[in-house]
């Protein structure tokens, strides 16, 4: 069995967790305070406090699932008034139980949160980085496998092809040449399947034809209303 197959999310969660915390400690007050296009109305600290209450949430038995945008509102709220440090301490307290029930529990949307949002942290302040890691590879890859598109749909990426989508196309159309393809990159993917471009620039991606057929699918909780340069 490959890493991909059964890989260790404790640690990845971990990894990234600990990458970002790095990062957002050489952070100054300014762009702390910098507003966070992917995530509207939040600051680069808003974010963090996000992250930090997740993990408080889950611990307490208060969060079995991905929060709704109440919960979230109420997540930031609660961290309002303590400095960058304490929510961050509070992250790295947390930290280790937190990733041993991700591992017990294969929790890959936790896992996907906090590289998501060290990527929306990373775009606001205009400091990209992180784009070749382990939680970008294997996330993508995920990602990518969890799409249901309603034709067949080939996304070829840097290093693998993925055949997504029912076996045929509209009226058992099943001829090669009837396939959408896809050629994008494992960040992009990574992006563009959590919410992280708008939907003209989904229609912009690089595909054979029209991809109006499957637009309203590429995305897990809607495309950016906005567009995101990243």
């Amino acid at each position: 069995m490959s890493d991909e197959d059964a890989p260790d999310l404790g640690a990845m969660y971990r990894e990234t967790r600990e990458r970002l915390t790095s990062f957002v400690n050489e952070l100054d007050d300014s762009a702390l305070a910098t507003q966070v296009p992917c995530c509207p109305g939040w600051s680069v600290r808003d974010v963090t406090a996000h992250l930090a209450a997740v993990a408080e949430d889950v611990l307490a038995g208060r969060l079995t699932g991905p929060p709704s945008d109440e919960e979230t509102a109420a997540q930031v709220a609660r961290f309002e008034g303590r400095g960058q440090t304490a929510i961050l301490d509070t992250l790295t307290e947390l930290g280790p139980r937190f990733e041993a029930l991700i591992a017990q529990l294969e929790v890959w949307p936790a896992v996907l949160d906090v590289a998501t949002h060290e990527q929306d942290i990373r775009g606001a302040v205009s400091e990209p980085g992180a784009r070749d890691t382990e939680v970008v590879r294997l996330g993508s890859s995920r990602l990518i496998r969890w799409l249901d598109p309603p034709v067949p749909v080939r996304v070829v990426v840097e290093d693998e092809e993925f055949e997504v989508g029912p076996d045929e196309g509209p009226e058992g159309d099943s001829e090669p040449g009837a396939q959408l393809v896809l050629r994008t990159n494992r960040y992009q993917a990574f992006r563009w399947r959590l919410g992280r471009r708008s939907r003209a620039q989904l229609a912009d991606l690089d595909w054979s034809g029209d991809p109006s057929p499957v637009l309203d699918h590429l995305v897990v909780f809607g495309p950016s209303k906005i567009d995101i340069i990243d």
